[in-house]
């Protein structure tokens, strides 16, 4: 039974494919380095990371990128014994205020594909398609052509923006567009046409697109001709998913689909959720990836009697996994960075063997060089801790455990150095609040030597805490969790990705002070069916320098 959210946590976007007995599910990245993340399944229930494709160079270089800018809507495919990945690379997320609701908004997507023989091979460099929208997809048809498809952007005052779904046709050999692009597709009064993709069964072309928005209203429209080029005709039963209008789902959001022809000729649809904390109308955890059947009917369209996104409730309530993370050598797989391709600059795994060094680099939030490693948050209820050996020489330096969702919005429990209260622990906050955008906690003083820090969340709210070797001490501010959402944002700033927790160092003096980092652990506690606070759980649980001492 497959228990959705299958890739919980921040993983947008999805593009399905099936090549033999494998499945692959590519997803959005945005900021996050390396770019797109590809996870493998032979089963449709459990699923693997197995290769982020932009990774060098000479593929992708985010420094400067704003924030949810970036890697935008990957479609991943594959013909000619050949993968194919397609997407856009945003540079710019702009919106001009002159004319109030009417203004335009300029914004910057260049699209591009690059191919491999093998998905977890080196893929190409980057071959340039154009820039006239995002979301691209190439649509290999039975007679061997391609097609690349994307949305047309409008930035036009009194236009609409989202003006369409263009097509044309894509030399595989040549990697060359040829002809004209045709605009086949104008969407439905849903409005946000979008993320298209093209498949062909029975004699028709059949084509998804995500409408809505990608908020509460968002939906999969489904539509289709027997011409390449249209006209297509709008499936008549209406969305063929979508949870708009119906706030007693637990998988909120669900839009952006893309279907796949199982081995046994069962058909499902992946597509993105999003669930928002219980009670609130905050998604912390960002919008994930779901999946489920669909059936078509014998008029040839999807069968609309159950067009609603799916949850295993049971396996959500009980959900519950912990993972210990050693640097031994190699930066687990499950961590990523921000926007810089040159990582050497960030951290180092054999400064110190068994350690994770941060080299300290610019201000927390800064959209170049950061150094700040990171997993996914995956469950509204967690514990994340580590252990930092960190001797700042001045207040310019800083280094700790953070809670990050972008540069506008983050929990940061560092330590530093004060004249005044020497070597200290301190939480700063980024609230996306104009009036209040910054907030810092009292100052913790703290002896020398390694500190483990921690911090728990039940979802709604977070907690602090850090110890040297004797009981843990809480913070006594609690932090306000549901800030770090798609939902909570300042005016005109996208939010699009998710919330991560990691490890991050700043020296803003420029002389690179390094903090070492021995292990991470990370526990998911799932939506716990008694009303026990998460902190209280992990109270009493063993701390990470508990079992980093058991392993040496």
């Amino acid at each position: 039974m497959i228990s959705n959210p299958v890739l919980p946590g921040f993983n947008p976007d999805p593009s399905i494919i099936r090549v033999g007995s494998d499945y692959y599910i590519a997803t959005s990245t945005f900021e996050w380095f390396p770019g797109v993340q590809i996870h493998h399944s032979t089963d449709l229930v459990n699923w693997r990371l197995v290769s982020r494709p932009l990774r060098r160079p000479s593929q992708l270089d985010l420094r400067g990128v704003p924030d949810s800018c970036g890697i935008w809507a990957p479609c991943l495919s594959h013909a000619k014994g050949r993968f194919y990945l397609t997407y856009s690379l945003v540079r710019r997320y702009g919106r001009t205020t002159e004319y109030g609701a009417q203004g335009t908004s300029l914004r910057d997507f260049h699209n591009y594909v690059v191919t491999a023989e093998a998905i977890e091979g080196d893929w190409s460099d980057p071959v340039y398609l154009n820039s006239s929208g995002f979301d691209p997809s190439l649509f290999h048809d039975a007679d061997g052509k391609s097609y690349l498809l994307n949305l047309l952007w409008d930035h036009r005052r009194g236009h609409n923006r989202f003006a369409g779904i263009l097509m044309q046709p894509y030399d595989t050999e040549r990697e060359i567009l040829t002809g004209e692009p045709k605009l086949i597709f104008e969407g439905t009064e849903l409005g946000y046409t979008e993320g298209p993709h093209l498949y062909r069964r029975d004699g028709w072309y059949y084509l998804v697109v995500a409408e809505g928005g990608t908020g509460w209203d968002h939906a999969v429209t489904l539509a289709r001709s027997r011409a390449l080029y249209g006209p297509y005709e709008v499936c008549p039963y209406g969305p063929i998913l979508t949870s708009r209008g119906r706030p007693d789902l637990a998988l909120q959001r669900a839009g952006h689909g893309d279907l796949v022809e199982a081995e046994d000729g069962t058909w499902l649809i992946a597509y993105l959720c999003a669930r928002p904390v219980p009670g609130t109308q905050h998604c912390v955890l960002g919008r994930e990836t779901a999946l489920q059947p669909v059936r078509w009917t014998q008029d040839g369209w999807i069968e609309p009697s159950d067009p609603l996104p799916q949850l295993d409730q049971a396996a959500d309530a009980t959900a519950a996994d912990a993972q210990v993370y050693m640097f031994d050598g190699a930066l687990p797989s499950d961590f990523q960075w921000l926007r810089t391709p040159y990582p050497e600059a960030l951290f180092s795994l054999s400064a110190r063997p068994g350690h994770l060094t941060l080299f300290g680099c610019e201000s927390i939030g800064s959209l170049f060089e950061q150094s700040l490693v990171g997993r996914r948050q995956t469950s509204f209820c967690y514990e994340a801790t580590t252990v930092v050996d960190f001797e700042p020489e001045s207040f310019q330096q800083s280094a700790g455990l953070v809670c990050y969702y972008n540069s506008t919005k983050f929990h940061y429990a560092y330590i530093s150095l004060d004249e005044v209260a020497g070597r200290h622990l301190c939480v700063m906050s980024a609230l996306p609040d104009p009036a209040c955008p910054e907030a810092l906690s009292r100052l913790y003083p703290l002896p020398d030597g390694p500190v483990e820090l921690r911090v728990v969340s039940d979802g709604r709210q977070l907690r602090f805490s850090y110890r040297t070797g004797g009981a843990w001490q809480d913070l006594e501010e609690v932090f306000d969790a549901t800030c770090l959402s798609d939902e909570a944002t300042l005016p005109g700033h996208p939010s699009f990705t998710g919330t991560f927790v990691g490890m991050a160092c700043q020296d803003t003096s420029g002389r690179a002070c390094p903090a070492h980092f021995a292990g991470f652990a990370y526990t998911n506690r799932g939506r716990r069916r008694k009303r026990r606070a998460c902190h209280d759980v992990a109270a009493s649980r063993d701390g990470l320098l508990t079992i980093l001492s058991a392993r040496s």
